[in-house]
């Protein structure tokens, strides 16, 4: 019998929670898998809005994965410069199956230097960062590049873990997944990406984002200033 698929994803302060649960939905119903929620330390984690979650893996004892997640949410500006997070996603990467980063998540892949020349996509109030790190921006939901799967924003996660789990188990158990959470979404409205949101919706929440972009964008550049071509720091 082959040894269940390791699944797991990580925990950190300020994160959004629904990078993580989202794809904890999806990725935890793949039969023969087992699914590990990791953080540096077995301390509990508030997300960006204050619900609490609980790691049951610190990093050191964590195994090695094949299907690693990598979530975002504001709580990312802080971790890119975070040694120990950057140096787990570096190791648990070089020999995953499958790298799923959510919205922001994809920043912390290219703090960690393993974006270089990758087709990449992320949530859109920091897609032009991912030039930054030497990625290709796509204007996709999910994108695919070799073992990395990347999702814009937020409830993107699904999307990119229903094709994970395809990738992994099959189209037959991915469709009984999404079936399973009668995941066919119908919002009352179309505001979901900048492109079809009013002007008006656009330029507000825009205008919420301010500051963590400003934040993100002073982390990234002293990042770079500090960083080898990969984006690897020195």
């Amino acid at each position: 019998m082959h040894e269940p698929l390791s699944i797991g994803g990580i925990l950190f302060s300020g994160m959004d929670q629904t990078d993580f649960t989202g794809p904890f939905e999806v990725l935890s119903r793949i039969p023969h898998s087992t699914f590990s929620v990791i953080a540096k330390t077995m301390e509990p984690i508030r997300d960006m809005k204050g619900l609490i979650l609980t790691p049951e893996v610190a990093f050191a004892d964590a195994p090695q994965l094949d299907v690693l997640i990598v979530p975002g949410g504001e709580g990312v500006t802080a971790l890119m410069e975070d040694p120990e997070t950057l140096d787990f996603i570096r190791r648990q990467s070089a020999n995953a199956r499958l790298v799923l980063s959510v919205c922001t998540g994809a920043l912390l892949l290219g703090a960690a230097g393993l974006l270089q020349g990758r087709r990449v996509t992320t949530h859109w109030a920091s897609h032009h960062f991912l030039t930054e790190f030497g990625a290709i921006p796509q204007s996709e939901r999910v994108t695919q590049d070799g073992n990395l799967i990347s999702t814009a924003g937020v409830t993107a996660g699904f999307d990119g873990s229903l094709w994970a789990a395809t990738l992994l188990a099959g189209t037959t158990v991915a469709q009984q997944i999404q079936l399973y959470l009668e995941y066919s979404p119908r919002p009352p409205f179309q505001s979901g990406t900048p492109e079809e949101a009013p002007p008006e919706i656009l330029a507000a929440v825009s205008a919420q984002m301010t500051q963590t972009v400003r934040d993100r964008a002073e982390v990234i550049a002293r990042i770079l200033r500090t960083s080898s071509p990969t984006g690897i720091q020195k």
